[in-house]
């Protein structure tokens, strides 16, 4: 049976720090699922470490769905939220139509939206239309033309401004809200004042949860890892080994083996020679 919002909300009350991690296709769902992680984001991040792209601003709609649904179908009893992708919820009225059809396409449980103040009132309509949301601050990457990559609320004005989004999207409805590069002091503040879970990355260890991207998780990318990743496998440089290994096998004729291969008797071969000769 599928985790619900109700089952999150409960973990984190409990006092239990909740694990969130991304994924983004059928096989890493698979692994998160029999790993025990019970709460997965399908982030916009995948237009990086999936598609390519520079940043986030280049994924669609289209592009959630697929990866989405796909997670969804590979981890049976997780919740699993799904990223709004950059300018598709600008109103209360397209973040209805955004969510409508991720969530329908999809099947995800939940949506995440990027900020504060200004799309507070887009996140109180979708939940009093029932759509369960998660609320993104600090530094949010479909801003990061504008605000750079770099730790936001280190000023007073800054920090205050973050307290009063948090305590905004909590009063909104947001399940949640993530909090990324954000001071470990003022995110832990953060915490105890709002209503709603936090999740940290970035944020230092006095949130409700922290989430990680798979890729840096993981060990998947070539470039070091950010600071406020956790590498927990060198999975990538293993896997990079087992390519290696197997192109050299190839090529020096040790595999395939006869163990790798179907067989018939050569007299088999023969008549199918002689009747393919006949025409």
């Amino acid at each position: 049976m599928r985790l619900t919002i109700a089952d999150f909300v409960k973990t984190a009350r409990s006092g239990e720090h909740l694990p969130l991690v991304t994924c983004y296709d059928h096989s890493s769902a698979l692994i998160a699922e029999r790993a025990g992680l019970h709460w997965i984001l399908v982030g916009d991040s995948l237009g990086q470490v999936m598609l390519g792209h520079p940043d986030t601003i280049p994924v669609t709609i289209d592009d959630m769905v697929s990866h989405a649904a796909s997670v969804v179908r590979g981890a049976p009893s997780a919740l699993v939220i799904a990223d709004l992708p950059f300018l598709t919820y600008a109103s209360p009225e397209q973040a209805v139509a955004s969510a409508r059809r991720v969530m329908q396409e999809s099947a995800v449980q939940a949506v995440k939206l990027e900020g504060g103040a200004p799309i507070i009132d887009a996140v109180r309509h979708l939940v009093e239309l029932g759509v369960p949301v998660m609320g993104h601050l600090g530094f949010t990457p479909q801003s990061a033309n504008q605000i750079g990559v770099r730790v936001q609320g280190r000023s007073v004005e800054a920090a205050a401004q973050l307290i009063r989004d948090a305590e905004a999207l909590a009063k909104a409805g947001a399940f949640a809200i993530v909090l990324e590069l954000v001071p470990a002091e003022l995110a832990a503040a953060i915490t105890d004042r709002v209503s709603v879970p936090t999740i940290g990355i970035g944020a230092g260890a006095g949130c409700s949860g922290q989430v990680q991207v798979w890729h840096d998780l993981l060990g998947f990318s070539q470039e070091p890892p950010f600071r406020h990743a956790g590498r927990f496998a060198e999975a990538g440089r293993a896997i990079e080994q087992g390519l290696t290994a197997y192109a050299a096998a190839v090529r020096d004729g040790s595999f395939p083996t006869a163990a790798n291969a179907v067989s018939i008797d050569v007299e088999t071969v023969a008549a199918a020679i002689a009747l393919a000769e006949r025409g």
